[in-house]
């Protein structure tokens, strides 16, 4: 990298700590209300289990649901969690943009010996990066699929 920025830190020193999740089960309505409550724009699901069963963003519950015509109190957050990508509390800043890019997603969960402790936003990686890196890493995750 070009400079020093972002070098040698792990996600878990510029994530968000915590994270509320939805449970699998629970409606739309109620994922909704968390991320208006929460301010976020998206939620990690989880299993009754306690693990992570994937993650919901506001435009899924457009997308997916509202566009879809379906009904908010009846659709469950687990019927619409996609993709269970997430990155380890101690990888590399690196790690976690090079996993943003291949999937093109802007949050990942974050998990710690198996639970999730957090959630890392393009945004929170972005702020390490040097300008020559932010502008190719911004390219990549924009980039139409």
């Amino acid at each position: 990298m070009g400079g020093t920025q972002g070098i040698g830190k792990s996600v878990q020193d510029v994530m968000h700590q915590g994270a509320e999740c939805i449970g699998e089960r629970d409606s739309l309505r109620r994922a909704s209300q968390m991320m208006r409550d929460l301010s976020v724009g998206a939620l990690p699901i989880c299993g009754e289990d306690d693990r992570l069963k994937g993650i919901i963003t506001d435009r899924d519950i457009v997308i997916k649901c509202c566009a879809e015509g379906k009904d908010l109190d009846r659709t469950t957050a687990g019927e619409l969690a996609r993709g269970l990508v997430w990155v380890d509390a101690h990888s590399s800043v690196e790690e976690a943009l090079q996993k943003m890019e291949q999937h093109q997603i802007k949050r990942l969960p974050v998990i710690d010996n198996h639970r999730i402790v957090g959630m890392v936003s393009e945004s929170d990686l972005a702020k390490e990066l040097p300008d020559n890196k932010l502008a190719e890493f911004v390219h990549r995750v924009y980039a139409p699929s």
